[in-house]
């Protein structure tokens, strides 16, 4: 295991994920690349830009640190291309339930709780203070914003990015590449993709 990590993105999401590294106390060395920030945060330095990538490849473990999920999935995809080393992330203070599984280059933030027998994919962004109930499963590339609350045995589908203090009840699915709107209230299965917001949720456009 190497004692390096590497973090793609200097931006607020990048700098959320460094703070949680540096809580974790498990990296000698946290750096970052980024495309156009170039001054350091939080006392760690940005390396380079991506196209340096392959110069790190042997000796960090490397996450991405964006918060846009089609852009996570491009990002990801490359350093996995090059055969990097993808951690998970999790915050000292979230609670992970028994027989939970995380997926390569997820990220769970501050006092979340991922409660038991759920699966949660790779590169998805569980935000602070969300919880994710029993038996859950969220696809890849999924961001989960702070306060979020899912209920027992949901779906929801790959690349969805659901809103701020948004609520999904109990054995509800939803439906890959969907929007949900801030504090929205999901009450029945969303079939299709797009934005959807309320209370109850209805499809925006």
């Amino acid at each position: 295991m190497r004692n390096k990590l590497l973090i793609i993105g200097a931006g607020g999401h990048g700098r959320v994920i460094a703070d949680i590294a540096l809580q974790m106390e498990k990296w000698k060395s946290i750096g970052f690349l980024d495309d156009s920030n170039t001054k350091p945060y939080m006392g760690l330095h940005v390396l380079g830009t991506t196209q340096n990538l392959s110069e790190y490849i042997d000796e960090y473990e490397i996450i991405v640190g964006i918060g846009d999920n089609s852009k996570r999935k491009e990002v990801n995809d490359l350093i996995e291309s090059f055969g990097a080393e993808i951690p998970v992330l999790i915050h000292p203070n979230a609670v992970i339930g028994s027989q939970v599984v995380l997926g390569m280059g997820t990220v769970v933030m501050a006092g979340v709780v991922v409660n038991c027998c759920s699966v949660i994919g790779k590169g998805c962004i569980i935000n602070t203070g969300s919880t994710i109930d029993h038996d859950n499963s969220i696809e890849d590339f999924v961001h989960i914003s702070p306060g979020v609350h899912l209920a027992g045995s949901v779906n929801v589908g790959y690349g969805s990015w659901l809103g701020i203090g948004s609520v999904v009840s109990n054995n509800i699915k939803i439906n890959n590449n969907c929007i949900l709107g801030a504090g929205s209230v999901v009450v029945k299965d969303i079939t299709e993709a797009g934005v959807f917001a309320g209370i109850p949720a209805k499809r925006l456009k």
